[in-house]
């Protein structure tokens, strides 16, 4: 990713992949019984709303370099089972009713990279990754060109706090040069992974418990698959040791799953690359 060009096109990408995990979210959210499973109920959809801000910032930072987001071209509404576009494609995502598999196939989305992984701007293993080189880009464009230079698209087109009424957790960041956007990119990182490597917390508050701070996406899901909530002091080595955390498997709609839903066989090792352990689901 060496040109202002590469870059932006990196970002429409990044846009697309925020979109295509939605509707899974979704898919699975709307497959539970109503009033049942109000943990995870909250889970899922913290998650979603998330991915939401994820597309906005995305968004601001391509516009701030002179891009324009573009969500009407042909192939940006996914078809299902996929991969994570632009990724190696080593799993499928479906539409699938709430169930263990579907929460697995959660934590791969949000599976974060190794402390040592590279920057990878296509083909990538985890988003992680595939932000890091978005990350690199900007920073070396900027020493190469100069901030005016690259972020010279309208302010006028940056979503603000002001102007979009979010209520879920996480912050709009309006983007104008590379401290923004490096700001708007970190948040993206931070709410799917984690605030370092050996932490499981995002760094905001809940939003269904504003008085908790508010755990990562991959453990976020932990939770769910493993029936327990963090708490302070735990980390991925441990996994979560806190209050039991309740669900019913049975309490979803009947739904008729794709023979396709997964290209990997129930008890897939999947890595927690943040702790270089195996979670085995």
């Amino acid at each position: 990713m060496t040109t202002l060009t590469d870059l932006r096109t990196r970002l429409q990408w990044a846009i697309e992949i925020e979109h295509s995990i939605i509707p899974p979210y979704l898919c699975a959210l709307y497959s539970i019984r109503p009033g049942r499973n109000r943990e995870a109920v909250e889970a899922i959809t913290s998650v979603f709303i998330e991915e939401m801000l994820h597309m906005t910032l995305a968004a601001n930072v391509l516009n701030a370099v002179g891009g324009a987001p573009v969500l009407d071209q042909p192939g940006f509404i996914p078809t299902y089972p996929q991969h994570l576009p632009h990724s190696r494609g080593t799993f499928l995502i479906p539409l699938a009713r709430f169930s263990r598999p579907t929460i697995e196939t959660f934590m791969r989305i949000e599976n974060p990279e190794s402390p040592d992984a590279l920057p990878e701007a296509d083909r990538y293993e985890t988003q992680g990754q595939f932000y890091l080189a978005i990350e690199d880009a900007l920073q070396a464009l900027c020493a190469e060109h100069g901030e005016q230079t690259i972020f010279c698209g309208n302010p006028a087109r940056q979503i603000t706090p002001e102007s979009l009424d979010y209520t879920g957790s996480g912050r709009v960041i309006p983007v104008y040069d590379l401290e923004s956007a490096l700001a708007a990119i970190n948040e993206i990182e931070e709410q799917g992974e984690g605030l370092t490597p050996k932490e499981v917390w995002d760094g905001d508050r809940d939003m269904f418990h504003p008085e908790l701070d508010e755990v990562a996406h991959f453990f976020r899901y932990q939770e769910v698959l493993l029936g327990r909530f963090y708490q302070r002091g735990d980390t991925p080595v441990s996994g979560p040791r806190g209050p039991r955390f309740v669900v019913d498997w049975d309490a979803v709609y009947p739904m008729r799953d794709n023979p396709r839903t997964s290209d990997y066989a129930p008890g897939t090792p999947v890595r927690d690359k943040r702790s270089d352990t195996r979670t085995r689901l």
